[in-house]
């Protein structure tokens, strides 16, 4: 059993659910050998129909107290670039891509997700751009975040976020 765990945290990624959703994103997923997408989605308004077959399910919730359990059942975790989803799948070291939401000018997020590329920790993309990254990313080439140092990331989030000037 192999699954994917897309998560929007708190907020809504309508875009980022409708998307991945998509027949053509469930065509690939499968395709890559996951037979199950969880859909965290948050506040949003877009709620995609939970389907099982007997090769594939598809099941969806808006929160739970804990996304702990998903993320530790997954096996590629796709993410907004909120900062604390982004630490809890690194610090499971669960191989994960970040969709950045453009309709949003919080470009901390970006910065944040390029930052961690750069140093081989994950995959980033926009929306449009998720299906083709799916089909030509290898996860194997993903460096593990180093685990239990959150002070680390604080600092680099500071820096980041550019509270350290």
């Amino acid at each position: 059993m192999k699954s994917v765990f897309v998560t929007v945290g708190t907020t809504s990624f309508d875009d980022l659910i409708a998307c991945v959703s998509a027949h053509d994103s469930l065509q690939i997923i499968k395709s890559l050998g996951y037979n199950r997408l969880v859909l965290q989605i948050g506040r949003g308004k877009v709620v995609p129909e939970p389907f099982s077959t007997e090769s594939f399910t598809l099941d969806v919730y808006r929160y739970k107290d804990s996304l702990k359990e998903d993320l530790q059942k997954a096996d590629l975790v796709i993410s907004h670039a909120g900062a604390g989803s982004c630490l809890e799948t690194l610090e499971k070291r669960k191989p994960l891509v970040v969709v950045i939401n453009e309709k949003l000018m919080n470009n901390h997020q970006l910065e944040l997700a390029k930052q961690l590329h750069k140093d081989g920790h994950l995959f980033y993309c926009t929306c449009s751009t998720l299906p083709g990254l799916l089909q030509s990313m290898d996860l194997s080439t993903l460096k593990c975040f180093p685990p239990g140092q959150p002070e680390k990331f604080s600092a680099f989030l500071d820096k980041v976020v550019g509270l350290q000037k």
